[in-house]
């Protein structure tokens, strides 16, 4: 008879520790799952580009997020995930003109990945609109620097002209110096050759006259 009651006792205490084990598991995994980000926001949105914002529970423990991005109504998605960081934002890049997308965000820590956050869904403006909405005053750094370049070139060429014109009169005194002094030499060259060719005296005085 003390076989049974062993039996049945030891039975109790096997069920009791199944129990505590399985608690104990739930609390754990309670612990180390992560919430969805929160106030999933598109900023900056440009013709080509976005950038995407959230925020985290506090106490989570994140060490980086991924990122899903997809064009409405087609299945190919795009999969952005960076660890190691604690940012809360990502912009994303070389989007098409005039067309939707959705996007989720996940937050990563040691022990997994959360669950995706409510879909976030923007549009892309058009080119013509962006350029129609921008305000006459408004310069960005990327026209900045093209103003830069343009005026570095116009510079660049300003002094190649100046340059060839300094060489063309610096040219134009040396050949002028050279004929001023051979002047003097051409002038004595042809008061010689003048008399040479005049009409020669008879010795006596007189000039010669031919009988006719």
């Amino acid at each position: 008879m003390a076989e049974p009651g062993f039996s049945a006792a030891a039975a109790a205490v096997l069920l009791l520790r199944l129990l505590l084990g399985f608690f104990t598991a739930s609390s754990v995994h309670a612990d180390t799952l992560l919430s969805a980000p929160l106030n999933v926001t598109i900023r900056e949105l440009e013709v080509n580009s976005a950038v995407v914002t959230w925020e985290i529970l506090e106490g989570d423990p994140v060490i980086g997020f991924a990122i899903t991005q997809q064009k409405k109504d087609v299945r190919m998605l795009r999969f952005i995930q960076e660890v190691n960081t604690t940012t809360r934002s990502c912009v994303l890049w070389d989007l098409d003109e005039d067309t939707d997308y959705i996007v989720h965000v996940q937050s990563i820590s040691m022990s997994g990945s959360s669950p995706p956050s409510e879909p976030v869904l923007f549009r892309t403006p058009k080119e013509s609109e962006k350029l129609a909405s921008k305000s006459p005053d408004e310069v960005t750094m990327e026209e900045v620097g093209q103003t830069a370049q343009l005026r570095a070139g116009e510079l660049i060429i300003i002094v190649v002209v100046l340059i060839m014109w300094a060489g063309v009169i610096a040219l134009f005194c040396r050949q002028y110096d050279i004929i001023k002094d051979n002047e003097p030499n051409n002038n004595k060259d042809k008061a010689k050759n003048s008399s040479e060719c005049s009409t020669p005296e008879h010795p006596q005085g007189g000039l010669l006259r031919s009988n006719v």
